[in-house]
């Protein structure tokens, strides 16, 4: 199975952050893809078709990423929580979901998660559970105004490849291409306000862990500093109903990366929850 095999449709949602690109394959049980900040929802094509085939899949740019409606002001994760809660209200997706984030959409998931009959389950993907560090804070702070002038240069394309991609994976040209074509869709102003909005705006959410009452899957990578393999199962025994597992040879970018070990992982945890239904009832 490839992916242009598949019947995607495509369609804009309105939010309270603006129309949200979303891409749509497939029917059954939803399932949310939702990526990572700087990319969209082409960071998830390799993992799709690895993925069962009797599910609704919902590719998801994020607010002012991707193809999705430039964002207008700062925002936080909680507002993107949300939208996606606007999101699914739009696609008319009554039943709990199956949520898939990675890095970004992991904060999402994890808002999510503690809202009552929004997710069957929680699948978050190289998601810290802490602030941004005081390092990555400053670096980002630097090279935001060459974002807001220019867009994404040089110096700006080299530290987000770097933050989000092993020394392998920045060699592989289509991997690296996914990357920098995404970069290149949304506006300057946008990129730079959801920057602003899910990275330096974003809090330390540990507190709201026990909070969350969906079966939950922490994937860590082996080459990601600030989300250790030690970190995810700290954020798991924090959590009721969590698991912890690390796939070795990615970075950030997990579904891009190492497709084959996250689908492996996602169809075990699946199988799972669908053998427990009512753990994923709360």
């Amino acid at each position: 199975m490839t992916l242009s095999s598949l019947d995607e449709r495509t369609a804009a949602i309105p939010t309270r952050l603006g129309a949200l690109h979303v891409r749509q394959v497939g029917r059954g049980r939803t399932t949310v893809l939702w990526p990572s900040m700087f990319v969209d929802s082409h960071t998830w094509d390799r993992l799709l078709p690895l993925l069962p085939r009797d599910r609704h899949y919902v590719l998801v740019d994020g607010p002012g990423l991707g193809l999705s409606q430039p964002l207008t002001r700062e925002s936080d994760i909680p507002e993107a929580a949300a939208a996606a809660v606007d999101l699914l209200e739009g696609l008319s997706v009554s039943e709990p979901v199956d949520w898939v984030g990675n890095a970004f959409g992991g904060h999402v998931g994890f808002e999510l998660a503690t809202r009552p009959g929004v997710l069957r389950s929680l699948a978050a993907v190289s998601a810290p559970t802490e602030p941004v560090s005081a390092e990555i804070r400053r670096s980002i702070r630097v090279l935001r105004p060459l974002l807001r002038a220019l867009g994404p240069v040089r110096p700006v394309r080299a530290a987000i490849l770097d933050a989000m991609l092993t020394d392998a994976s920045r060699a592989d040209a289509q991997v690296r291409g996914v990357v920098l074509a995404s970069l290149g869709r949304p506006s300057r102003t946008s990129l730079s306000l959801a920057v602003a909005s899910f990275i330096l705006n974003r809090v330390d959410v540990n507190d709201i862990l026990g909070d969350i009452r969906v079966p939950s899957l922490f994937v860590a990578s082996d080459d990601r500093g600030d989300w250790s393999p030690q970190d995810a199962a700290a954020a798991a025994r924090r959590t009721p109903d969590a698991r912890v597992e690390t796939v070795v040879g990615a970075r950030t970018l997990i579904p891009l990366e190492q497709p084959r070990a996250l689908a492996l992982l996602l169809q075990s945890f699946w199988a799972e929850v669908d053998a427990h239904p009512s753990a994923g009832s709360a």
